[in-house]
C-alpha cells in the first residue's frame, strides 16, 4: 500500500489515516494469535494504542525520504508504503520476505522506500538516520530523514551525539519520540529528572514540539511543518508524541505489574482508533466497517501466503552478508 498522500478532500485523507491505523491493528492481532499458537517464535513487540503516530507521521513523508524505526516500528514501515506481503513474510522468517527471512521481526530494511533499518538496539537507528540526513545535504537534495524512538532512547549517549551533530550541521532531520511514559517497564520519572523531553532540546538549539500522539491529524500537522522546514534547509526538529502502549512491552508481558489498572483504563479511553471513529462520525460508519473488513482480509491473506512459503535455505546463509 502506498504512503498516504493528501487527496482532494479532507474526508478521503482522514479515511486513509484510519486505514493505516486499522491495518496495523489487524496485523498485530493476527501476529498475537500466531505467537500464542506457537507459529511465531521469539519476542513480539506490539504498538497497540500507538497507531496514530505512524499513520500521521508517514502521511507527511515522500517515498524517497529516509527513516529508521525501532523493533516496534512495523506501523511506520507499512504506512511508508512497504508491501504488506513482504513485511509479513519477513516477520514470519520466510524466504519470500522483505529481507529473505534474515531480518525477522526486528531488523527489516528496504532502501527503495527509504527504510534504512529497524533496530533491536535502543537508539540503534538514530545515528543511521542522521547519516541519511547528511547524505541528503551532500546530494543537494530536499529529502528529509526521520528516526523514531521511545522516551528511553534519550538516556543513551550515542543519541545525544546524533542530536548534537544534526543541530551543528543544520541537517534536514526529524527526531520523532514516542513518549509512552515507559522505557520497557521503567517509568519515565524514574529514569530522568526532566520528564518534559522537549526541554532537553534547548541544549542543542533544536526546535522541539510536543503533540497529542493519539490524534493522527495532530501528528500529521506537526510532521508536515517539520518536513517543510527540513526541505528548506532550516535544520532539525524534535517531536515528542505523547501516547501510550496499552499492551505490555512484549506479548507475554501483561503490563499490570508496573502500571495501575486506573492508568491503563484512562489511556484506553483515549485509544486512537476508537477516538478517531468518533471524530469521523456516524455518517461514515459504513465506510469504516468496510475498511475494517478489507484490512482483516488483506492481513489474513498475507499471513496465509507467508505460512505457505518456504523458510530460508541453509545454502543462502552467507549470501547478502557484508562486512
Amino acid at each position: 500500500m502506498a504512503t498516504v498522500s493528501k487527496p482532494d478532500t479532507q474526508t478521503e485523507f482522514k479515511l486513509g489515516l484510519y486505514r493505516q491505523m486499522v491495518r496495523l491493528r489487524a496485523l498485530e492481532q493476527r501476529l498475537t494469535k500466531l505467537s500464542r499458537d506457537g507459529q511465531l517464535r521469539g519476542s513480539l513487540h506490539l504498538a497497540t494504542g500507538q497507531e496514530a503516530v505512524p499513520a500521521g507521521a508517514c502521511a507527511a513523508l515522500r517515498k524517497d525520504d529516509t527513516f529508521t524505526v525501532t523493533y516496534r516500528g512495523h506501523g511506520y514501515i507499512l504506512a511508508k508504503g512497504v508491501d504488506l506481503n513482504l513485511v509479513v513474510a519477513e516477520i514470519l522468517g520466510r524466504a519470500t520476505g522483505l529481507n529473505k527471512g534474515k531480518g525477522g521481526k526486528m531488523h527489516l530494511t528496504d532502501p527503495s522506500y527509504g527504510l534504512l533499518g529497524a533496530n533491536g538496539i535502543v537508539g540503534g537507528g538514530v545515528g543511521t538516520a542522521v547519516g541519511g540526513a547528511l547524505a541528503s545535504w551532500m546530494d543537494n537534495s530536499d529529502r528529509v530523514s526521520m528516526t523514531v524512538f521511545g522516551d528511553g532512547t534519550l538516556n543513551q549517549g550515542h543519541t545525544h551525539e546524533a542530536l548534537n551533530m544534526a543541530a551543528l550541521w543544520n541537517l534536514p532531520m526529524i527526531f520523532l519520540c514516542e513518549n509512552n511514559l515507559y522505557a520497557e517497564m521503567t517509568p519515565l520519572s524514574r529514569s530522568t529528572k526532566v520528564t518534559d523531553l522537549t526541554q532537553k532540546m534547548a541544549a542543542y538549539g533544536i526546535e522541539a514540539v510536543s503533540v497529542d500522539g493519539n490524534d493522527p491529524l495532530a501528528v500529521y500537522e506537526v510532521m508536515r511543518k517539520a518536513v517543510e522546514k527540513g526541505r528548506k534547509g532550516k535544520g532539525p526538529t524534535f517531536i515528542e508524541a505523547m501516547t501510550y502502549r496499552t499492551c505490555g512491552h512484549y506479548q507475554n508481558d501483561p503490563g499490570t505489574q508496573y502500571r495501575t489498572p486506573a492508568e491503563i483504563a484512562e489511556w484506553e479511553a483515549q485509544a486512537p482508533i476508537a477516538r478517531f471513529e468518533k471524530h469521523l462520525g456516524a455518517k461514515l460508519a459504513a465506510e469504516l466497517a468496510q475498511i475494517n473488513a478489507e484490512e482483516i482480509k488483506v492481513v489474513d491473506a498475507a499471513v496465509d501466503a507467508a505460512l505457505a512459503a518456504p523458510a530460508p535455505s541453509i545454502d543462502d546463509l552467507q549470501k547478502d552478508m557484508f562486512v
